[in-house]
Formats: structure tokens, C-alpha cells, sequence
């Protein structure tokens, strides 16, 4: 039994994407206008590779990442915006700039020594 998953790479071409199926011994390289439309042609070279064969584990990569790509295309296919270069300290981060010490009138100002 193979249990080596079927990789899918996604890459960015402007607003255009390449993608990489890599299934072992066979890898097929296409390019599609828009991350949506690339995952459904991802899907239908998937399904051409496996015509026959046992279903096998496929995963989508965004330039290697797993976690980029289900993010990217969530967003994508929701129609939300997002900046893929905040990281997590960045993204919980408060919409306001901190207050400095004193000049909050609920927050005690502390005394120079």
C-alpha cells in the first residue's frame, strides 16, 4: 500500500497561480487565473492521477506551506481581504497605539526618582 500523500504546490504568478502536483513518480505542472480556480484544477489532475487507483491523502501547499494556503484559500473563497504578512504576534495585536504611562487618567503616573 502507498501511503506517500500527493503534494500540491501553489505558487503566485502576479494574479495568476503555478501549480505543482507531485505524485511520486508522476508530476504534472499547470497555471490558472485566481487560487480558486487553481484548487478546482488541482482537483481535476488529482482525479485523472487516481482514475483507478485507491484514493491517497492530497495536500495543498502555498510555496510549501499547508497552513498558508488553507488560510489563503479560505480567505479566498469567502471574499475576505487579509495581509499574509502579519504574523500571530501582529495579528491579535489592539487596533490602538499603547497610551504612555501618566497620560491615561484611569492609569497612575509613576514618579521620576
Amino acid at each position: 500500500m502507498d501511503s506517500t500523500p500527493i503534494t500540491i504546490n501553489y505558487v503566485p504568478d502576479g494574479d495568476d497561480w503555478t501549480i505543482t502536483v507531485d505524485a511520486g513518480p508522476e508530476s504534472t505542472t499547470a497555471h490558472a487565473p485566481g487560487l480558486i480556480a487553481a484548487r478546482d484544477s488541482a482537483d481535476q489532475i488529482v482525479e485523472k492521477i487516481l482514475t483507478g487507483k485507491k484514493q491517497r491523502t492530497v495536500v495543498h501547499l502555498l510555496e510549501g506551506d499547508a497552513f498558508a494556503f488553507t488560510t489563503a484559500y479560505l480567505t479566498a473563497r469567502h471574499g475576505m481581504t487579509t495581509s499574509y504578512s502579519a504574523g500571530p504576534a501582529e495579528a491579535g495585536a489592539p487596533d490602538s497605539a499603547p497610551t504612555e504611562a501618566g497620560t491615561d487618567p484611569e492609569e497612575p503616573a509613576s514618579a521620576a526618582g
